[in-house]
């Protein structure tokens, strides 16, 4: 799935096609694109609205409607966004993946029909990719339960991430992978950023202290700068709109480098498994911390009330 430098590095490039344009129509050909809701009735609200903006928000593509309403786009696994204009000529936005995605016509989910003949085509074999149209008063609210803090818009502070572990046992990397805490960070980019911190993956996410936490955020801007720089990770077949590979897996500290020397330290890359998802660390440099126990007198303090 693609992370937040893939996913703005899409929307860098979708920005100047589509800003401006008016969607004259929409072709939705698959109710689970917008599902709960029938594509019939996003189709129609779709239809005759300017772009006013293309936006980011974690891993959502937003497109900024006329009126403040918006239309947030996911690609999950294989959703492939595609521009083609009126002579047929093609041009594939955020290219192959991880798992085998097609702008082959017979996946094609949905059309937007947009002014001066060009369409953006949103493909997608397994189906899992989504849209859901925003009116106005819903755009905030339905993130703010989905999305947590931009990484690399500034409000990313020690105190933040802080705020955001404290009490919680789950293991930092399963913590860096909810949505809700810090935006966009994937499975790639988690690992890069623990290593940057020099945290273990396994280390309870309340288990931080405030440098812990200024650590971490150093690790993860550092890690999605990197990404972005670079063009976004090419692990398997990802390209991005031009057909070239990103360079990032050319930058990995740690990911897919098991039983490879630590380039901090002499320890061996490991792997293993967390939530279903390979993670990949040093043992020797990468600190695993303990569970912080509670003061005595808090623990009374608390009991008895």
């Amino acid at each position: 799935m693609p992370e937040l430098p893939e996913v703005e590095t899409i929307r860098r490039q979708l920005e100047p096609e589509l800003t401006g344009r008016v969607i004259e129509s929409a072709r939705i050909f698959d109710e689970r694109w917008t599902r709960p809701v029938p594509p019939r009735r996003v189709a129609r609200r779709l239809g005759g609205r300017r772009i006013e903006s293309v936006g980011r928000r974690g891993k959502y593509i937003v497109l900024g409607l006329d009126g403040g309403d918006a239309l947030a786009m996911h690609l999950r696994m294989t959703g492939n966004l595609l521009l083609r204009d009126g002579g047929g000529a093609e041009r594939r936005l955020g290219g192959e993946r991880l798992y085998d995605g097609s702008p082959d016509a017979r996946y094609l989910r949905a059309a937007l029909e947009l002014d001066g003949g060009l369409e953006l085509w949103f493909t997608d074999p397994r189906r899992f990719g989504q849209a859901v149209f925003l009116r106005r008063d819903q755009v905030e609210p339905y993130f703010a339960g989905r999305v947590g803090i931009e990484p690399l818009s500034g409000e990313l502070t020690a105190d933040e991430l802080a705020r955001e572990a404290l009490g919680r046992t789950a293991p930092l990397k399963s913590f860096l992978l909810d949505q809700s805490h810090v935006a966009g960070v994937g499975n790639i980019y988690a690992d890069e950023a623990l290593w940057r911190a020099r945290l273990h993956p396994l280390s309870p996410a309340g288990s931080m202290r405030l440098e812990h936490c200024e650590d971490l955020r150093v690790g993860i801007v550092e890690a999605l700068e990197t990404g972005l720089r670079t063009g976004g990770a090419s692990v398997d077949d990802y390209r991005d709109a031009r057909g070239e590979r990103g360079a990032m897996q050319d930058e990995f500290c740690v990911h897919t480098r098991a039983g490879e020397a630590c380039y901090r330290c002499d320890g061996t890359i490991r792997r293993i498994v967390l939530g279903g998802r390979s993670t990949y660390f040093c043992p020797g440099c990468q600190r695993r911390l303990r569970r912080r126990r509670r003061r005595a007198g808090r623990r009374l303090a608390t009991g008895s009330r």
